[in-house]
């Protein structure tokens, strides 16, 4: 591994202009001067770019401009230390201290690793003073050296805060007893420099503030998650982002403070304030429930059946925006351009257009063109499924082969079994391809090319030659059964779904019983109405949890806390909109007495819909997609009933059913008794 930094790469003590972007280009020349970059322009464009993104302005006087960019032949440190300091946008003025951080566009493990580490010592106070006094560039070489080579010995000391950051207090368990316990995830653009050193000033703060806090730092040197038992047992959670939090549904229902990464760097005190002023305020924002909510959530002894169950989750997780966006589009071709729309949408949309019109005028040729988005948005269901298994196996090098592997699963007929079972095939095949030790010239190629080949071979060939066909009939042979059902034996699958819907709400079983109606929703036609009649009551009994905890906390609010009294007036919208979630808080709290009663109104909700002929064709929406439901009458008289049912029946059983006293109140009760 070829070093980070050599003294022709230092500048000391030099006036470089006013501006960030003079300094940023002089830096540029000094890393294409050293020939680490193949042009000066394409690095200067995309440092610039970043730059665009947050200012990379950190308090101390630093500044960091990084980038990963084609033009950067091998990871690489330019530093210049100003004459003349520039404003890089730091709240505590400019900046006379510049480390730019260059990488590559496929850079490897280590080298990341290298960056962070880097990165993150620019937060210790010593270490930034040790550069100022720095008399020659190779004296500047020399601290960094210093720095970053047990790295490159093989000590990731970066590895801790990734899965599981120094806490506050400087325990890496739960909280202890009255101290409050927060979760944190830190991610930027480039996962290189600010995701790192947001993490470390989060952490210094809480353990000087006395506060439990854990941080996940979602980065380029990769990811581990934070431990299922972490996560619960935290009262609020901080997203420093500037892009999307990775399965973000496992924090949910927790109170959450979210700001730009650098917000952390500067104020992480402040962001630690909010978040435990966030804990007892019961209209703070909370992160909602999507997603899955287990997902990637790591917990500390996870056997094969909970990796299985995780990356199947992902998987779901990441297919139910194609489905319930394709199927809400084809709702709103049939609304437009009628049933018939199946029969002549390929036609319309091919040889029509705003200008020339079809037959039937402007609601025609807009219905095809809706339903054929529709469509073909549903035609991604089985391969984002596979994919999205076998990336909660192998993470990014997964996907690929996944993809593939679900798309083979289609074209032999074999469906969402095919998927699911592509998937992971797909997933163990990168995982383990992805652990072979490589000599470093191979690295790069390994996740862009030499993984996906050889997964997308194991996967798809196994699929082609063994496996497709035995699936495709099974597929097959349970199409054809559900089609068959009828009488009693529809209204007992309409109320073991239901009961499968508010079993955990939102949780694995739950979206067990919503993959499988979704995954039908593409065979049905108006000669096989059966799975829009399963999509129908999956979804009506998914809407009773939520409608039933906020007509309870209506008709007896003295046996619901001031919290779970706000909860349950923003969960008629949820339940309204079909977001089961929207009961988790209260099962949370009382989980003997609100998840049964759930179940029975649930399971009674879906029954009824089954035995009256409901009809669904968009899979998501609630009563919001009433336009898509066929029997809208008997669907809203369904939910009316089972969310009656279950909010007398949770009334019931908090009066007459005692809760068993927690350790908490045994011991406050104690306290009293000795005072």
């Amino acid at each position: 591994m070829s070093a980070l930094i050599t003294p022709e790469l230092v500048a000391l003590d030099k006036n470089l202009g006013d501006a960030p972007a003079t300094v940023i280009r002089h830096l540029a020349e000094l890393v294409a001067g050293a020939g680490r970059a193949t042009e000066i322009e394409g690095l200067y464009a995309d440092a610039l770019a970043r730059e665009a993104k947050t200012s990379t302005g950190i308090p101390g006087g630093l500044a960091i401009p990084h980038c990963r960019s084609a033009a950067v032949t091998e990871p690489t440190l330019a530093v210049a230390r100003l004459s003349q300091p520039v404003d890089f946008g730091s709240a505590d003025g400019p900046a006379d201290l510049i480390f730019m951080i260059a990488a590559p566009e496929g850079a490897d493990q280590d080298h990341l690793k290298i960056l962070s580490k880097l990165a993150r010592s620019l937060m210790k106070s010593d270490f930034t003073a040790a550069l100022r006094a720095a008399k020659s560039p190779e004296e500047i070489v020399t601290l960094v050296t210093d720095i970053v080579a047990p790295v490159t010995a093989g000590a990731e000391s970066h590895s801790a805060p990734a899965a599981a950051a120094p806490t506050g207090t400087g325990t890496t368990g739960a909280a202890t007893s009255g101290t409050r316990s927060l979760v944190a995830v830190t991610a930027c653009p480039t996962g290189i420099a600010h995701t790192y050193m947001a993490a470390d000033a989060l952490v210094a703060a809480a353990k000087e503030m006395g506060i439990d806090l854990q941080v996940e730092t979602q980065g380029s040197a990769g990811a581990t998650p934070l431990a299922a038992s972490v996560i619960d047992a935290a009262d609020a959670v901080i997203f420093a982002v500037d892009v999307d939090v990775r399965d973000k549904g496992r924090f949910a229902g927790k109170p959450v403070i979210q700001s730009p990464v650098k917000r952390a760097i500067d104020e992480p005190k402040k962001m630690i304030q909010d978040a435990l002023a966030a804990v007892d305020n019961p209209s703070a924002r909370r992160v909602s429930g999507g997603g899955a909510a287990a997902s990637d959530s790591v917990s500390e002894n996870e056997h094969l059946g909970q990796k299985v169950k995780r990356a199947l989750l992902t998987g779901v997780s990441y297919m139910i925006p194609f489905v319930a966006g394709g199927g809400l589009l084809i709702a709103l071709g049939f609304l437009l351009g009628g049933y018939k729309i199946t029969e002549v949408a390929d036609t319309v949309v091919l040889q029509n257009s705003l200008w020339n019109l079809p037959e039937g005028g402007m609601l025609i040729y807009l219905g095809a063109v809706l339903f054929k988005i529709g469509a073909l948005s549903m035609g991604f269901l089985v391969p984002a499924l596979a994919g999205y298994i076998a990336y909660g196996i192998a993470d990014r090098p997964g996907i690929a082969p996944g993809f593939v592997a679900g798309a083979v699963s289609g074209f032999m007929g074999a469906g969402f079994l095919g998927g699911i079972v592509g998937g992971l095939l797909a997933g163990v095949a990168a995982a383990y391809i992805g652990s072979f030790k490589v000599p470093s010239w191979l690295r790069s190629l390994m996740p862009v090319v030499i993984i996906p080949l050889l997964a997308s071979i194991f996967a798809s060939g196994l699929m082609f030659l063994v496996l497709g066909g035995p699936i495709a009939w099974l597929t097959a042979a349970l199409s054809d059964w559900l089609n068959g059902m009828t009488g009693a034996s529809v209204i007992i699958l309409g109320l073991i779904l239901g009961l499968m819907m508010a079993f955990d709400l939102g949780g694995p079983v739950n979206k067990v019983a919503y993959s499988f109606a979704v995954a039908g929703l593409g065979a049905a036609t108006l000669a096989n109405q059966a799975p829009w009649q399963i999509m129908a009551a999956v979804m009506a009994a998914g809407m009773v949890p939520p409608l039933a905890m906020a007509l309870a906390t209506v008709l007896d609010r003295k046996l619901f806390s001031p919290v779970e009294r706000e909860n349950g007036k923003a969960a008629w919208l949820l339940g309204a909109s079909f977001i089961s979630e929207g009961a988790i808080p209260f099962a949370a709290a009382d989980p003997l007495r609100v998840i049964p009663a759930s179940m029975l109104g649930a399971a009674t909700t879906g029954a009824l819909t089954m035995a009256w002929g409901v009809t669904s064709k968009a899979p998501h929406g609630g009563i919001f997609v009433f336009f898509a439901i066929e029997n809208v009458l008997g669907f809203i008289l369904a939910i009316v009933i089972g969310t009656i049912i279950s909010a007398l029946a949770v009334i019931a059983l908090k009066r007459y059913v005692r809760k068993a006293p927690t350790a908490e109140s045994i011991q406050q009760n104690n306290t009293l008794v000795n005072a």
